[in-house]
Formats: C-alpha cells, sequence, structure tokens
C-alpha cells in the first residue's frame, strides 16, 4: 500500500463543497487518480485521526484549452467525498 500522504493530495475549497461541509459533514479532497474507496479511507484516517463512514470517488477529466492556434487539455483529477462518522469533527483551516 502507498504512503497516505501520496494517496491524499489536496483540500478542495468551492461553494459546494464548503455547503456539503456545513449540512452534511462531508469533505471534498483531491486523491491519487489510481487510489481505491479503501486506500483513501485509510489513508484519511490515518493522516487526520478521525472515523470515516463513507466514500464517494468522482474521475474529473481535463477541459481543453486554446492558447491561440494550439490546443490543448488541463489535467485530470479525481476527486473524494467523504462522509464522517456522527459526532466526528474536522476542520482544514482552524483559527480562521
Amino acid at each position: 500500500m502507498r504512503d497516505a500522504h501520496d494517496v491524499l493530495k489536496r483540500p478542495i475549497f468551492t461553494e459546494k463543497a464548503t455547503y456539503l461541509k456545513e449540512t452534511g459533514g462531508k469533505l471534498i479532497v483531491e486523491v491519487d487518480r489510481k487510489a481505491n474507496k479503501i486506500e483513501i479511507k485509510k489513508a484519511f484516517e490515518e493522516v487526520f485521526k478521525v472515523k470515516v463512514d463513507k466514500v464517494a470517488t468522482i474521475n474529473v477529466r481535463g477541459k481543453k484549452k486554446r492558447w491561440g492556434r494550439s490546443i490543448g487539455r488541463t489535467a485530470a483529477m479525481k476527486k473524494a467525498i467523504i462522509t464522517l462518522k456522527k459526532g466526528e469533527k474536522l476542520d482544514f483551516i482552524e483559527g480562521v
């Protein structure tokens, strides 16, 4: 198994992520594209010392972008929506 810090890349702060955190106790994180739900759950519990109830994953394809005559593509990524168990709480940004 990979190291927990290799599986979890970064938290995602969007309007939808903030809404899910406030209403449902769910957190959205960018993860390694090859990681499965079991690896994501173990890595999150190991790094943040919280109990995870459920993990849902989303594969996001890269978008086509143009720079003048050149056509490129943004990087694809994988997101995980992590549901914490009842009574668990986690703040990525504390004191802000």
